[in-house]
């Protein structure tokens, strides 16, 4: 019975089917054309329209594509899928693809935190550098054109204020930028350029990719020495060199030992560094470049093979150090450690001392006679220290007329609204 019950079943929808494809023979020639169309697409040969309602096959026309029975599709537009990431909000530096793009919301979003958006760099102690720069509107007049030298550009912002000032000074005003990392140093000056428009000359800037000790011969070969009018120097890292895990100066995402400024002309990265040291001479880095109190230990476990070559096998190995031979492991004392430790690497691996000592011995031939300021950001003692000692011994030998003896540090505010201009001191001289 159950089979009799089934073949009722099937033979009622073939009749509901033929009673639709009678009421509406459109539909049931549509469906005919179709299957008729595939089968003539298979074979190759194409279909001719009769006047009536039925589709015959021409097999002896050569073989044609068929027509479209559909409308034809409009081309797709191109679909970038945005970048995902776990969790509500991005971590890795390049998760975060609305800071890397400058979206506007994003970018004001981070910067009311108080943090700095991924590959920019907010310029600290702006105000007061143009102040000991003398690039105020009440100390303009009466100075000639200015010639104003920015040692690191980074991102440009604080060149970007000196150029803004410097326009009301005159055509014949200049600005300098130098700065050794040719991955930075190329998108800053594209951002000046668009900053200085079309209208202004363009020899009124001047971006070189080299370090700021060869300053003194580059405005020598370039008949410029003596004369600059204006001096910064903001010493230390960059945002954009922070943030990227690929340049290994940060431990907070893993990373290559590397911490090269100038990737193309120096080849000792970091990891390189450990292989050719011992362990007198790694002590003797972090005791000078970091004032690490725990130099001795940290540099013999530093170079127990096999040797850390990222950034997370290097805060690991220090860890084990403190915990084990230091009696330390608590996570902000470890991690204040890997700081320090980082920091001497990084200012071994670009000779930073030998630079910012070269300058500040060159630095009363570069500045012009009279009148002309040096402005120095530091932002750990090892720098400070340098500065501190040159511009004093200086104004002894009557090189410079006055230097600050207080240093100028970031106001609450500020501090408040970026957190890395904490630590950072302000000095300045003129000759």
């Amino acid at each position: 019975m159950w089979l009799v019950g089934r073949w009722l079943v099937v033979l009622g929808l073939a009749t509901l089917v033929c009673g639709l494809l009678n009421c509406h023979p459109g539909a049931g020639r549509l469906m005919l054309e179709r299957r008729c169309q595939a089968s003539a697409w298979t074979i190759g040969r194409p279909l001719v329209a009769g006047r009536g309602s039925a589709l015959r096959m021409d097999l002896g026309a050569p073989a044609t594509p068929a027509p479209s029975l559909e409308e034809p599709k409009q081309p797709a537009s191109a679909f970038v899928r945005r970048v995902r990431y776990r969790g509500k909000n991005p971590v890795k530096f390049e998760e975060k693809y609305k800071e890397l793009s400058l979206d506007p919301a994003t970018v004001a979003k981070v910067l009311a935190k108080g943090g700095t958006p991924a590959g920019m760099h907010v310029p600290i102690l702006l105000d007061e550098c143009l102040l000991h720069l003398g690039l105020l509107e009440d100390q303009r007049e009466g100075l000639p054109p200015q010639l104003v030298v920015d040692c690191t550009l980074g991102y440009g912002g604080h060149s970007s204020a000196i150029l803004g000032k410097l326009i009301s000074f005159g055509d014949k005003s200049k600005l300098l930028c130098l700065d050794q990392d040719p991955i930075e140093s190329n998108k800053a000056e594209i951002r000046l350029r668009q900053l200085l428009g079309s209208n202004a000359p363009q020899n009124s800037l001047r971006v070189v990719n080299v370090n700021f000790r060869s300053l003194k011969q580059y405005l020598a070969d370039n008949g410029l020495l003596g004369k600059v009018t204006a001096l910064l120097c903001d010493l230390g890292l960059s945002s954009m060199q922070i943030d990227d895990p690929s340049r290994g100066f940060s431990f907070k995402a893993e990373g290559p030992l590397d911490m090269r400024m100038d990737p193309v002309r120096n080849n000792m990265t970091a990891a390189n560094l450990l292989e050719t040291s011992t362990p007198q001479q790694l002590s003797r880095m972090l005791l000078e470049h970091s004032d690490e109190a725990f130099h001795e230990p940290l540099s013999k476990a530093l170079l127990v093979q096999p040797l850390p070559t990222t950034t997370r096998a290097l805060r690991e190995r220090v860890r084990e150090c403190l915990a084990r031979d230091c009696g330390l492991g608590a996570k902000d004392e470890v991690n204040n450690v890997v700081r320090r430790v980082m920091q001497a690497l990084r200012i071994e691996v670009n000779q930073e001392f030998g630079a910012l000592d070269a300058l500040l011995v060159d630095l009363p031939e570069i500045l012009a006679p009279r009148g002309a300021r040096a402005v120095f950001l530091t932002f750990h003692s090892g720098e400070d220290r340098r500065v501190k000692k040159a511009f004093k011994q200086g104004v002894k030998d009557g090189l410079y007329a006055s230097w600050s003896r207080d240093v100028v540090r970031a106001s609450a505010e500020e501090r408040r609204n970026n957190s890395r201009s904490a630590c950072c001191k302000l000095r300045w001289c003129t000759r």
